[in-house]
């Protein structure tokens, strides 16, 4: 981890709706995320934690403050361009795994370069490096409908690496999950941050799996209410402690 901050909320809000209907989700959130954390976003449902992924995410705007990815103000970038930050930048993973049912693995994987005008060659040979990094190189020609649940979720998460992203966004990763293998899962992710440095929010309700980041931030009603820093985490560092005990 770094110094460096990759998000930047100064004073963020975000309503919906106008006059007497007007529901504020987030009031004036002050937050960083700095580049190689490991961060989970908690609250319960309605919190403002999943309006606040969005915005971190440029998936929505906020209706009023700062947002800075890597010193760049998100918040006056256009479509455009908030599509090509999300394109280039922030690898995105959901709990239904978001997987075209009638393509490969490898072609699922692939799907993100294809927006980068990068040659067949060159995409099957990054999105082949993905999909061992998640340990399914084996399992290439394969379609979602005949993968388990635990490798369609490494198949989701080898597309949202192929393009070498900041930030790894993983809405409720494991929410459709068994415990195995949202064990699986959490301990990939956090092998993703600690070997890869790559700076990963975990959206999440699950305490269980709250536990393999270093830092938790709570949301409630809207607002900001705790930033836990520092903690242990459940990487593969720990793990290897726990084995040599």
């Amino acid at each position: 981890m770094t110094d460096s901050p990759l998000i930047e909320f100064r004073g963020i809000g975000k309503r919906y709706g106008e006059g007497e209907a007007a529901f504020v989700a987030l009031h004036h959130i002050d937050l960083t995320i700095r580049q190689g954390e490991f961060v989970a976003i908690m609250g319960p449902s309605g919190s403002g934690k999943s309006t606040a992924m969005n915005i971190i995410g440029a998936l929505d705007r906020p209706s009023w403050g700062e947002y800075l990815f890597e010193g760049v103000h998100v918040e006056g970038l256009t479509n455009d361009e908030r599509a090509l930050l999300r394109r280039r930048y922030i690898g995105f993973v959901f709990q239904g795994f978001n997987l075209l049912p009638r393509t490969t693995a490898l072609e699922n994987v692939e799907l993100p370069l294809l927006y980068r005008g990068l040659k067949r060659a060159e995409r099957r040979e990054l999105a082949r490096a993905a999909l061992e990094r998640v340990g399914l190189l084996d399992w290439e020609h394969h379609t979602p409908a005949e993968l388990s649940g635990g490798q369609q979720q490494r198949v989701a998460i080898a597309r949202a690496i192929v393009i070498k992203p900041k930030l790894l966004l993983a809405d409720e990763p494991t929410g459709s999950l068994d415990s195995a293998r949202s064990v699986e899962i959490m301990k990939l992710l956090s092998d993703l941050n600690e070997s890869e440095g790559i700076t990963v929010a975990l959206v999440t309700h699950e305490l269980d799996m709250a536990l393999y980041a270093k830092r938790h931030v709570v949301f409630k009603d809207g607002a900001l209410v705790r930033d836990d820093r520092g903690l242990p985490g459940r990487g593969p560092a720990a793990h290897d402690e726990g084995r040599s005990k």
